[in-house]
């Protein structure tokens, strides 16, 4: 599939989810609830009590903001931010010192998590509309950037990484849950308009994922933790395992 047609067709399922009209779960965590999947992927309820009900929709497949070690007066980016969920967060974690920032490619997204901040008295969170492979953020402005399960719709993920250690500072730190694949995905899969939409094709195998970090400059690459899930085979082909994976790596 074409660049295109890939953002055409994730933006307009995440635009359903954001009215509420589509599915909303990960490939890691689905059914029971968007509170219940949330957990699922490792929130806590108490971190999810504390943030806008309308900002938790179980969409994920980690905890990025729980192990970036957020400090008092950082300013903080959330790649693929969604309705806001780890945005949030992050500017509990930050205080009125710090700023948590959220870019999405998804309109409707955009405005649930504006609203959500108006609704509930946020005032050091910001929501830019724009695409993580030309991120609406200046060079060298942000000290810590998150990412939950994103970077794998995107289908030039060197460039995301670029456009990552771009905005950060010198000795700033990303953070970021994914899913990645243990082998190169069928044809079949790769091409299938639904399985990008669902953060399945767009998996890489992991050793390219993280190349491809070290190769946009980041030093340090670490994976913290990983989750097997697994995705239905072609046919009558074995399901294809996938992992969620959480990486940290500093600029």
């Amino acid at each position: 599939m074409k660049e295109k047609e890939i953002k055409k067709v994730v933006k307009g399922r995440y635009a359903q989810i954001a009215k509420q009209e589509g599915e909303s779960c990960s490939s890691c965590a689905c059914g029971g609830g968007p509170l219940s999947q949330a957990e699922a992927i490792g929130y806590s309820r108490e971190d999810l009590q504390r943030v806008p009900e309308e900002a938790v929709m179980g969409l994920g497949c980690g905890n990025p903001a729980a192990i970036a070690d957020l400090k008092t007066g950082e300013i903080v980016l959330d790649l693929g931010s969604g309705a806001g969920v780890d945005v949030f967060l992050a500017a509990n974690k930050v205080g009125m010192a710090g700023k948590a920032i959220g870019v999405d490619m998804t309109e409707e997204m955009v405005n649930r998590a504006e609203e959500s901040a108006r609704v509930y008295g946020y005032h050091n969170v910001e929501f830019r509309l724009g695409e993580m492979e030309r991120l609406p953020v200046e060079d060298e402005s942000v000290d810590v950037i998150l990412s939950n399960c994103v970077i794998n719709l995107s289908p030039d993920k060197s460039k995301v990484f670029q456009e990552a250690y771009r905005v950060l500072k010198p000795g700033g730190r990303l953070t970021v849950s994914d899913i990645v694949s243990e082998r190169a995905l069928p044809a079949a899969i790769k091409s299938d308009p639904d399985a990008w939409a669902c953060c399945i094709a767009g998996a890489l195998e992991q050793q390219e994922y993280l190349e491809k970090m070290k190769e946009a400059g980041f030093r340090d690459v670490q994976v913290l933790s990983g989750k097997e899930c697994y995705v239905e085979g072609e046919g009558s082909q074995p399901p294809e395992k996938l992992l969620s994976i959480t990486v940290k790596a500093y600029k």
